[in-house]
């Protein structure tokens, strides 16, 4: 066998695997959809079996009997995102079904949306960060803006009601944050390149451009380092802060996303070994740390 037919083989059956369980897939989904439900008669005794018929998912979706029935077959046949869409209208995908079709089918997923049963999950995020004390942890929205905090990320990085509530605006013009960050200038390059690349993904969209205006417009800093154009993955920052009570802390910044709410990042400050950072954090989340947080002394 020549080497170019020996790579093909694995392909082949990958998707031919992949064809199999498009098959599988949408012969399950057009099974839960009943008649009714597709406003459809019913049909009764007739009906052999349970859910839509291939025909009626054809006619319902606007494509042709034949074509509907070579891809419930997995037949390699080509499909376009809009009949995909349309299918999947019929067979009431939620989202992540829509993505798993668009995979199955060969075609590289949408982006995913948010369920309306999961835009309720904030009260268990705010379980999640409040479980992480006395770490400081938060949420943002695509545009950066604070959607909670715990109360370590308010003692810690000075979160609190009065600033912005975005937090690369107020990574750029909070004189708290700014005072007690001691590797600003070292991770602010990071932070902008990171927001390029959220905003890569949504060129047109009014939010990000509404942000990038008022940054432009206050912090000269910003602009300098918006105009390199670089561009980074969300994912750990190290920052080392000077806190007035406690002094140096040494944390690494998480970003993550949760699959249910793809509109929300979660960051997760972790303490690291130097500066018996730990320690310190479990101290100022204490009672006694929370009185003397009150009145700190200079630094």
């Amino acid at each position: 066998m020549s080497k170019a037919a020996a790579e093909e083989k694995p392909a082949d059956e990958a998707k031919t695997r992949r064809l199999a369980e498009l098959r599988e897939f949408l012969m399950s989904r057009r099974a839960r959809v009943s008649p009714t439900e597709a406003g459809l008669p019913d049909g009764g005794a007739r009906r052999r079996t349970p859910g839509l018929r291939r025909e009626e998912v054809a006619v319902l979706a606007g494509v042709g009997a034949s074509w509907y029935q070579w891809l419930e077959q997995g037949r390699d046949i080509s499909v376009s995102p809009q009949v995909l869409d349309s299918v999947a209208r019929v067979l009431k995908l939620s989202s992540a079904e829509r993505r798993h079709l668009y995979v199955l089918s060969g075609l590289n997923p949408p982006a995913p949306e948010v369920e309306q049963s999961d835009l309720y999950m904030c009260e268990g995020l705010q379980r999640l960060i409040d479980a992480w004390m006395p770490f400081p942890a938060h949420i943002m929205d695509p545009y950066y803006n604070c959607v909670m905090y715990n109360d370590a990320a308010g003692m810690v990085l000075g979160m609190r009601p009065e600033n912005t509530q975005n937090c690369i605006i107020d990574f750029f013009t909070d004189p708290i944050y700014r005072s007690r960050s001691a590797s600003w200038e070292q991770n602010a390059a990071s932070v902008v390149a990171q927001f390029r690349a959220a905003c890569s993904d949504h060129p047109d969209d009014e939010g990000f451009q509404a942000v990038i205006t008022e940054l432009r417009e206050i912090s000269p800093e910003f602009v300098e380092l918006w105009e390199r154009r670089d561009i980074q993955a969300a994912g750990q920052v190290r920052k080392e802060i000077v806190h007035p009570v406690v002094g140096v802390l040494h944390v690494e910044s998480t970003a993550m996303k949760v699959p249910a709410r793809p509109d929300l990042t979660v960051v997760l400050h972790t303490p690291l070994p130097e500066a018996d950072t730990a320690a310190k954090l479990e101290w100022l989340a204490s009672p006694e740390g929370r009185r003397g947080s009150m009145y700190p002394v200079a630094m």
